[in-house]
């Protein structure tokens, strides 16, 4: 019994490491996992007393959970029978899909990747490339919403910053869950977007099975009242206009939707404007392309990355300034269970067809509410009012007059005009000289013209607000501009020195 056994040292190394990692998985791990968990909820309590739209249970549950819930949801479960029934397909190739479906869904949100990591590069990044400003602000109108409320903010979607400026401006009030495209598939992007809450979708799938699970998705992150943030255009303006919206996400989100339930859905329309949208030249470059031919956007990395260090050297010398102002502003919040009793509607009730019509009606008054808030910035000034003169130059002082009207226009219905300073006249200067640095318009003793080639580019600025002036006439189609993209791409910048 007490005789002596030899072993190879390999071996006993080997069942030394075994019996470490077994004590620390069944003893140790499991100790720091509760720590670590019991420090983590404490520090949410205390963040929520500080939000205005608490994080929900809903969105810290743990992310294999949610992927069986969604997975083995009555009726994601229902439309397996019937596909497998359809199709001929066995129902075990099906459930696989639909669990790499969910899979490719469901996010895994973590507070701290969010306030501690992602708020403070949004607003590290946003405030290093723009003067970011907030517009209209209704409070007494946002303390009326219910806490309890399922809160969606609906913005118009001009620039990939979007994603990054909205998440800053409203890191006071909650912890935003975004609807993102492949774009953001990429390996290293993928898990730091998933972690801040985000769910991915492709945007463009005709597969019956996949949209099924996705709107189960966003029916239980809605019911659960997830706050969540939606582009109903579902791309970038090419054009600087509106783009009519894409009901897919707001059908899932009202299609279930308990018009006697305890739980609203609060939508608040958000509008976004820019002095300067990084991608303008190549969403131009797209809106130009001829029908029935892909864009070409035309990127390349060496003329990416000569530019780049073009402004880090400019910075360096003390030589760059931001890219002029952004400014956000929130409309009147929009109340979903309001909207169903005014239309004594109920969508649960309708067939198909006849409640994708009522949903592209809620849609068209939710973009319409948006439009109303999107800012008018110096850019878009200046902008409109040369074009409405072109091809006529104009003195500084005619731009003045031009601006000063265009402004009444918008304060007479209502719209939020940003005046720098509370000073028109710089905030005409700040829109001519971002457009002079970049060569869209040319001075010459005192008389400003606007390049023929960068005509694409200013209509693109003035279109950002032509919805705005409904009662001008389109400046472009006027004043017989043909649009002519510029052929020399991206070209480098130094932006405007702004307030």
């Amino acid at each position: 019994m007490w005789s002596e056994v030899t072993l190879p040292l390999w071996l006993v190394i080997v069942a030394g490491l075994l019996a470490a990692l077994a004590f620390l998985d069944r003893l140790l791990i499991p100790s720091v996992r509760w720590a670590l968990r019991r420090r983590a909820n404490k520090a949410i309590s205390e963040l929520n007393t500080r939000l205005r739209l608490q994080i929900k249970p809903f969105k810290l549950t743990k992310r294999q959970v949610l992927m069986d819930r969604l997975i083995y949801d009555p009726e994601v479960l229902h439309a397996v029978d019937e596909y497998a029934r359809e199709h001929k397909v066995p129902r075990e190739v099906l459930m696989e899909k639909v669990k790499r479906y969910a899979g490719e869904i469901v996010p895994s949100f973590s507070a701290y990747a969010y306030f501690r990591i992602g708020t403070r590069l949004a607003k590290r990044l946003s405030e290093m490339l723009y003067r970011v400003r907030i517009g209209f602000r209704n409070e007494e109108a946002f303390s009326r919403v219910d806490p309890d409320s399922s809160v969606v903010f609906v913005i118009n979607h001009r620039s990939n910053m979007d994603y990054v400026l909205v998440t800053y401006v409203a890191a006071q009030s909650s912890a935003l869950s975004y609807a993102v495209g492949e774009w953001a598939q990429i390996w290293g992007l993928r898990n730091l977007i998933r972690s801040m809450g985000a769910y991915f979708i492709r945007r463009d799938s005709r597969d019956a099975l996949y949209r099924k699970v996705l709107s189960r998705y966003v029916h239980m992150a809605t019911a659960s009242g997830v706050v969540q943030a939606i582009f109903p255009e579902g791309g970038l303006s090419r054009d600087g206009k509106l783009r009519p919206p894409k009901f897919g996400l707001l059908s899932y989100m009202v299609a279930a939707f308990d018009p006697k339930g305890p739980k609203d859905v609060v939508f608040v329309p958000v509008g976004v404007n820019y002095d300067r949208v990084l991608e303008d030249r190549m969403l131009t470059s797209a809106a130009n392309t001829e029908p029935g031919k892909k864009p070409v956007f035309g990127f390349n990395l060496v003329t990416f990355l000569r530019h780049f260090f073009r402004h880090v050297r400019m910075a360096f010398r003390g030589e760059w300034y931001r890219y002029g102002y952004t400014c956000v502003s929130f409309g009147e919040p929009f109340s979903l269970k309001q909207y169903v009793a005014q239309q004594k509607i109920d969508f649960r009730d309708m067939p198909e067809k006849e409640r994708f019509a009522e949903v592209e009606k809620l849609g068209s008054q939710l973009m319409e509410a948006v439009g109303k808030v999107v800012p008018a910035l110096p850019v878009s000034l200046v902008a409109t009012a040369l074009l409405e003169a072109h091809p006529a130059p104009l003195s500084l002082f005619e731009i003045k007059s031009r601006v000063s009207r265009i402004i009444e226009t918008l304060e007479a219905s209502k719209a939020y005009v940003h005046i720098p300073r509370s000073d028109r006249d710089y905030a005409i200067e700040v829109g001519l000289r971002m457009l002079r640095l970049r060569h869209i318009v040319s001075e010459n003793d005192g008389i400003y013209a606007a390049n023929p080639a960068d005509l694409h580019i200013l209509r693109y600025y003035s279109n950002a607000i032509a919805h705005l002036l409904p009662g001008r006439a389109n400046a472009a189609e006027t004043s017989g501009i043909v649009e002519a993209p510029s052929s020399s791409g991206a070209r480098a910048m130094r932006a405007i020195p702004a307030e």
